[in-house]
């Protein structure tokens, strides 16, 4: 046993947490001004993001040490689970920012949405897998997943949480593409939805869902509908090359940018640190997205490809919309950006996906390094 624990240390690719925990490090600087005041310099939420941080490094290395196929199984079946919570959320849970989003558990606040970006890849490739036969079958293969996924939406939509709903369907759908959903299915749910469109204009999207496409295409008042991109923008642009500077940043200290720790954090820091600091976010966040890819395309087994690819799936996502949200180039969603906006709930899951794919490698590593050469000698 302790043979095969130093096969698999030796497996680990140390790269990957490095880069995240260098981003984590300066999510939590840019957490810090967005909550400073000289009364308080050290604000709760910081320390509530510290504590978020220090015990996601723990929830990161707890995924590494299990069996990935344990995880696996238990993410399938836990998925139940999760279904559960959503529903308990809609008629129990506590209600904040425009939500009824989270359950209340005395010490802190679980947001269950979170955990379907987390464990709905566990639950779709567990069930894949289990359906593989010569004829691949759209009913028998593929539709009882999208009823899940579609029934994931509609709830994680309900709370209202629009943007974490698109996450999870914009995973689940990726997913299921790169397994052999039909291209047509695609297509036909395309035209279906363009057909749709006035439909779900006037009768699914809220007032407020209406009002972000509508700032997105140019319309509104700068004092209103537009107030929160405009002021993003003018964050980003008055940064210019080097930044204000650490704690200097005018729209953040003066409270003219909303959301300033969570979903426009990215404006905080190409405020203070300018153009220079955003591109070296930008930076490592393209390395750390690099490393994935080489680790998944070292793999051999295509299930576990695709496995490793949908744990960190959500993550990939999430920064290209928030990112693409706080430049104008998309339009406004709830989506925190990851390792870096405020939010304990949202770091936890983002650093146990990171810690599974961890461990998903070096065990496929440790398999096909040291395991595959033993059993052809045998």
């Amino acid at each position: 046993m302790p043979h095969r624990n130093q096969h698999l240390v030796r497996s680990f690719d140390w790269t990957v947490p490095l880069i995240a925990l260098s981003i984590c490090l300066i999510g939590l600087l840019c957490v810090f001004s967005a909550t400073y005041t000289p009364e308080k310099p050290c604000s709760t939420y910081f320390y509530k993001q510290l504590a978020g941080l220090l015990t996601g490094i723990a929830v990161y290395f707890f995924f590494c040490l299990i069996d990935y196929r344990t995880l696996l199984r238990w993410g399938y079946f836990s998925y139940v689970a999760v279904i559960g919570l959503l529903v308990f959320t809609l008629l129990k849970g506590s209600v904040g920012m425009g939500g009824q989003r989270w359950i209340n558990l005395g010490f802190i606040r679980m947001q269950p949405s979170e955990l379907a970006k987390l464990l709905f890849p566990a639950f779709a490739i567990h069930y894949l897998a289990g359906q593989r036969t010569e004829q691949v079958s759209f009913f028998s293969t593929f539709f009882p997943v999208l009823i899940v996924l579609a029934l994931s939406f509609i709830l994680i939509r309900q709370q209202p949480d629009l943007g974490t709903a698109l996450i999870v369907t914009a995973t689940g759908l990726l997913l299921l593409w790169l397994a052999g959903l039909p291209k047509r299915f695609f297509i036909i749910t395309g035209l279906v939805v363009c057909v749709g469109a006035p439909v779900i204009w006037n009768y699914v999207l809220r007032p407020y869902q209406k009002n972000r496409i509508m700032v997105f295409l140019g319309h509104g008042s700068a004092h209103k509908e537009r107030y929160q991109i405009e002021q993003a923008t003018i964050a980003i642009g008055s940064g210019g090359l080097w930044g204000k500077g650490l704690l200097n940043g005018t729209q953040n200290k003066l409270k003219f940018l909303p959301e300033a720790r969570t979903d426009f954090i990215f404006a905080v820091l190409c405020e203070e640190w300018g153009l220079a600091g955003a591109l070296v976010l930008l930076l490592l966040f393209a390395l750390l997205f690099a490393q994935m890819a080489r680790c998944i395309l070292s793999l051999h087994d295509k299930t576990i490809q695709l496995f490793a690819f949908g744990t960190v799936a959500h993550i990939i996502i999430s920064v290209v919309v928030n990112i693409g949200m706080v430049l104008g180039l998309l339009p406004i969603v709830g989506i925190p950006l990851p390792f870096v906006s405020y939010g304990i709930s949202n770091l936890w899951v983002t650093c146990a996906s990171l810690g599974w794919f961890s461990r998903i490698i070096m065990q496929q590593r440790y398999i096909e390094e040291y395991m595959s050469p033993i059993a052809h000698q045998h």
